[in-house]
């Protein structure tokens, strides 16, 4: 008798495809037609709410979940704009609405803001995740499951 397919649990070495969409189709990022990607249960290879949803899940299962935004990425936190001196960033950086800027925490780790609004004197960063008050359709395709 074979023995029972490996259940992914919090430590589970996981291969997978995954595709992450808004509710109205507009595919975010995809691996799909790619390789699949490899990732550690636990480790915080994948947000930790998208990775919950993986637990019990067995290689060669495919699961598309609509996930509400508290779900999902959070809600959106308006304590999360931040208005920086223009002086903060350096003058050669070509400051811009929409661009993307990674900032280092005092702890060492890296943030990322988006620059929302700008001026000569102020620019207005949000440090919410691109997706947070957004519900999202979360697709995956489990290729193997590896238990320690």
């Amino acid at each position: 008798m074979s023995e029972p397919a490996a259940e992914i649990t919090p430590s589970s070495e996981v291969t997978l495809n995954f595709a992450i969409a808004l509710c109205d189709g507009t595919t975010i990022t995809s691996t799909f037609d790619e390789e699949p990607v490899t990732l550690t249960m636990g480790r915080g290879d994948l947000v930790e709410s998208l990775e919950q949803t993986l637990y019990g899940l067995k290689a060669g299962e495919r699961r598309s979940l609509i996930l509400e935004s508290d779900h999902a990425f959070g809600p959106r936190d308006e304590e999360k704009h931040q208005a920086m001196p223009r002086s903060s960033f350096p003058r050669e950086m070509t400051l811009e609405t929409d661009l993307v800027i990674s900032f280092t925490t005092p702890a060492g780790d890296e943030l990322a803001g988006i620059v929302k609004e700008l001026d000569e004197e102020q620019v207005n960063i949000d440090f919410n995740h691109p997706l947070a008050g957004q519900d999202i359709v979360f697709t995956v395709q489990i290729i193997s499951v590896s238990n320690p």
